[in-house]
């Protein structure tokens, strides 16, 4: 019987023990969380162009000089996802005071004329801007489209535009940064213009063997100021690409 109460008495003190060790660690943890040194003091923004710290503060919705290991860094990049500008993004904390935000934007490939104005849109048809005024843009623009009553946020579905946004999206920076229009001339055929001192022509024709035919621009814009001759148009409706030279 006596030995019945004394391991009574010890799991009595054992229950005691943890509750105290559960409270000491809950108080030390607690104060932990709201030191000056783990609240939030600046954002370590990365791979941005467009989105800004003031933006990840305003649109994740959190402040500075909040307690760092309150913020729901799941409900932070959830809430950054819904910003038009964002294709993918990260967050996590960075001890003991920054937050650190690693983004993948969406970025204008091109322009395209809608019934009030103009629409930038990236390679998906996102609409990421919208104006009424033309931009000095180092975008293609896309015309020939009819495209109404489409708002930021919005997509571009038009089948036309997205195989134009297809080939756009196989050139390279510097070819892209060369063509200053891409003109949807009839159902199916479309014809670029470069961004040059006198604008050559491209004819890419239909929108068949888009991964050929961006090769062939990207090869002919490479070398297109260093033609002795000047080019009225090259036509990469055909197998083999036909230059034409002005007479």
């Amino acid at each position: 019987m006596a030995e019945i109460k004394k391991q009574r008495r010890r799991s009595g003190r054992r229950i005691v023990k943890g509750i105290i060790f559960l409270l000491v660690s809950g108080l030390i943890l607690g104060a932990v969380v709201y030191l000056p040194i783990f609240t939030l003091q600046q954002i370590n923004l990365v791979g941005a162009t467009y989105l800004t710290e003031e933006d990840v503060l305003k649109v994740g919705n959190i402040y500075i000089n909040e307690p760092l290991f309150q913020l729901e860094t799941n409900n932070v990049a959830s809430r950054l996802s819904k910003d038009v500008r964002v294709e993918d993004v990260t967050v996590r904390r960075s001890l003991p005071h920054t937050l650190e935000v690693i983004v993948t934007e969406r970025k204008p490939i091109a322009t395209v004329v809608c019934n009030y104005g103009y629409l930038d849109i990236d390679k998906h048809g996102k609409i990421l801007d919208s104006y009424k005024n033309l931009r000095d843009m180092q975008i293609p623009m896309i015309t020939g489209a009819l495209i109404k009553d489409l708002y930021i946020g919005d997509d571009v579905e038009d089948e036309l535009v997205q195989k134009i946004l297809e080939f756009l999206d196989m050139l390279d920076a510097a070819s892209l940064n060369k063509i200053s229009e891409v003109a949807i001339v009839a159902e199916n055929y479309i014809v670029a213009y470069t961004d040059t001192e006198r604008p050559v022509q491209i004819r890419i024709g239909a929108l068949e063997r888009l991964e050929e035919k961006a090769k062939l621009t990207e090869d002919f814009l490479r070398d297109v100021d260093k033609n002795p001759n000047a080019v009225e148009y090259v036509d990469f409706n055909y197998t083999a690409p036909f230059i034409k030279l002005y007479q």
